[in-house]
């Protein structure tokens, strides 16, 4: 049995039983009929009816669906209504560019060869899709993966993060009160080794992931030949701050993107590199409004930043920062565990550059500050590790934005915002070691379909 437990405090709030490998295997068999079996396939304007039943029956539940996510993942009451409502509007994006999903006319007569033809493309859905997903946004990532390939007339089979899949198991169960027909989306809660089992089968036409870089790569090598894929891992996520830059707006958006969630978000802010002459003030009034952060229950409406997934993740972030501190980072506020579930919003300043800190993904509610006088030094320190996914600067010359947009090796920079900005509808992913494939969910739609081109030949054209 699966026992998952309120981050907070480790009380249990539901058993849900393993399905084993016959089950996870049936469930295959059952999405690959559904794809071959063209006369099974759901029309677009079926699609978007159901979809559009999906928005209005998530509507009438919001409040059970926050309470949900908010219990099982951790992340504050508040901060996850926010998650909820983002999920609803996924679903009605995915509902309004179903009608996007089309081809194209490919001039013909252009040479002697090809003349009296007509030629245009279509887009048909990849096949069977599957979909392992992460703790960190139980909802919302659920809808990047099932209901893109809904939306793109994929069968989907989802496996939700052990620790939180009972906003998972709620969607699916949405999906089916709205009409969606058996076996289009399966939720299979399982174990890993289990869950492998599917990642390297034929029928298998499109994997994606969101998780931890090693297991992703691991997974991709395990891939049956053919087998499309995007996957999503994390970063460390730069910013760039200019001696010019707006105090007054920058602090609370460095706040925000560094502790929401405690962290626990691919692109958090983490690194944040400023000019020395404004390093001081920047340093102190960050670590001041990080001391003043509500930390807590996750229910509590007043909870700005709730528990880590796990004990030991605290245990590891604790590791990690004492490790700094002990190099030589100067330890500005936080730096110890308030329980076994929570850890102070830490701000750290010049922690050494080969410090866990400087160089992996902490995915906990801690910052670090680092003194430069030359911006290119910074954005080469900057760049210099092997994960790349958004960045930001924060300056009001044009010129130094534009020049930082264009060399910082990012996915996506924010000018004068924090690095963890992003709507559904935008491009969303990471590059080099972060990832591969673009998320968003008209991009993610596009990905889970392929073109097939038609060339008719007659004398009348």
């Amino acid at each position: 049995m699966l026992k998952v437990l309120s981050p907070y405090d480790q009380s249990l709030i539901k058993e849900i039983p393993f399905v084993g490998k016959e089950v996870v295997e049936k469930a295959l068999e059952v999405a690959y009929d559904l794809f071959q079996n063209q006369s099974k396939w759901i029309p677009a304007h079926e699609r978007i009816a159901i979809l559009e039943r999906t928005i209005a029956i998530m509507e009438t539940r919001i409040e059970e669906l926050t309470k949900t996510a908010a219990q099982e993942g951790g992340k504050p009451y508040i901060d996850s209504k926010v998650e909820v409502l983002r999920a609803i509007n996924g679903v009605k994006l995915a509902s309004e560019h179903i009608s996007q999903l089309k081809g194209e006319q490919i001039p013909m007569g252009l040479t002697k060869a090809s003349e009296n033809r007509l030629a245009f493309t279509t887009r048909e859905p990849i096949g069977v899709v599957y979909a392992i997903s992460a703790f960190n946004h139980p909802l919302n990532l659920i809808i990047h993966q099932t209901v893109t390939a809904i939306a793109a007339g994929c069968p989907v089979i989802i496996k939700p993060a052990s620790s939180t899949p009972l906003s998972c198991l709620a969607f699916a169960d949405i999906l089916t009160e709205a009409g969606l027909p058996e076996g289009w989306c399966q939720p299979v809660v399982c174990k890993n080794e289990v869950a492998e089992l599917l990642v390297s089968d034929p029928r298998v036409n499109y994997l994606t992931f969101i998780g931890s870089a090693k297991v992703g790569w691991y997974l991709k090598s395990k891939l049956s030949p053919g087998t499309r894929c995007a996957l999503e891992h994390g970063g460390v996520a730069p910013v760039i701050v200019e001696k010019d830059a707006d105090f007054d707006e920058m602090l609370p958006l460095l706040a925000k993107g560094g502790f929401y969630h405690a962290g626990q978000v691919c692109v958090s802010v983490q690194r944040v590199f400023a000019h020395s002459d404004i390093i001081d003030k920047l340093a102190d009034e960050l670590a001041d409004l990080a001391s003043k952060l509500v930390v807590g229950n996750q229910m509590d409406e007043n909870t700005e930043v709730g528990p880590l997934i796990s004990p030991k993740e605290v245990d590891r972030v604790e590791l990690w920062v004492n490790e700094a501190v002990e190099g030589g980072a100067k330890l500005l506020t936080g730096g110890k565990r308030i329980s076994d579930t929570c850890y102070q919003p830490t701000v750290l300043l010049n922690p050494p550059a080969d410090a866990k800190v400087s160089t992996l993904e902490i995915f906990g509610p801690v910052v670090c500050l680092y003194s430069y006088s030359d911006r290119e030094k910074a954005i080469e320190i900057a760049n210099s590790l092997d994960v790349h996914f958004q960045a930001s600067v924060f300056t009001k010359n044009l010129d130094i934005a534009f020049d930082s947009v264009k060399k910082l090796n990012a996915t996506a920079v924010m000018v004068n915002d924090h690095t963890a900005f992003r709507v559904d509808w935008m491009p969303f992913g990471g590059r080099d070691s972060s990832g591969i494939g673009m998320g968003g969910i008209q991009y993610s739609m596009h990905e889970m379909t392929r073109e097939k081109m038609m060339v008719f030949k007659s004398r009348s054209i």
